[in-house]
């Protein structure tokens, strides 16, 4: 679990194909001097289990099966991209941010920037699998950083970025037409999906998709 509160950034230094997927190799050197084989790191919003971490070096791979390089970002990684990066939450650490699994729900893409003083503001167009499950001022996971959301307009979600966000994230690297990874608050998807089988029964006693008596 992690709390979409990004630690530090790192640059992906390759990328090798391999008939499951990708493997990623990316230096980020105080970073890797923390991690151990196997350890659960968020890169730019997805869980990753990593290896091959030289903590000399500064730097650690990680592996993205096919499914994942599809259904998020990962596949557009070159190398000197920045990627930002957490890792998983220790018992006993402070919660800050939100709670965040790094199971991306889709990809949105920016479609508008909006620099006002030291703010910025995004606006994202967001996949019909989390435009439901946003709701205005509740949490949203972009690219791994835990934001909220500042305006909602139908499937347009804004955010507002702070320069400290801005300095210390990847944020800087987005122009309209990017895509991001974005992941639905978790509370939110556990009570959507709770409601499903009441949604089925209200559907049934409106009569809604009943077949009409021929006589």
């Amino acid at each position: 679990m992690f709390t979409g509160l990004v630690e530090t950034m790192g640059t992906v230094e390759d990328r090798e194909e391999f008939h499951e997927g990708m493997k990623f190799r990316v230096s980020a050197a105080d970073f890797a001097a923390k991690l151990s084989e196997g350890e659960s790191v968020a890169i730019d919003g997805v869980c990753h289990t990593v290896f091959d971490v030289e903590a000399a070096q500064g730097r650690f791979a990680f592996e993205s099966i096919r499914t994942t390089l599809s259904r998020t970002t990962l596949g557009e990684f070159r190398p000197g991209r920045l990627v930002n990066l957490e890792r998983a939450i220790r018992a006993g650490e402070p919660m800050g941010g939100h709670i965040v699994q790094g199971h991306v729900d889709g990809t949105g893409e920016l479609i508008e920037i909006e620099s006002a003083e030291e703010t910025v503001f995004l606006r994202i167009m967001l996949p019909d699998e989390v435009r439901r499950l946003t709701v205005l001022y509740g949490s949203i996971a972009i690219d791994g950083i835990s934001l909220t959301v500042n305006r909602l307009l139908d499937a347009v979600a804004e955010v507002a970025i702070i320069p400290y966000t801005f300095q210390h994230t990847n944020v800087a690297r987005l122009r309209p037409g990017s895509r991001v990874n974005i992941e639905a608050d978790m509370i939110g998807k556990y009570v959507d999906r709770l409601l499903e089988p009441y949604r089925s029964i209200a559907v049934s006693t409106t009569g809604v998709g009943r077949r009409s008596n021929p006589n």
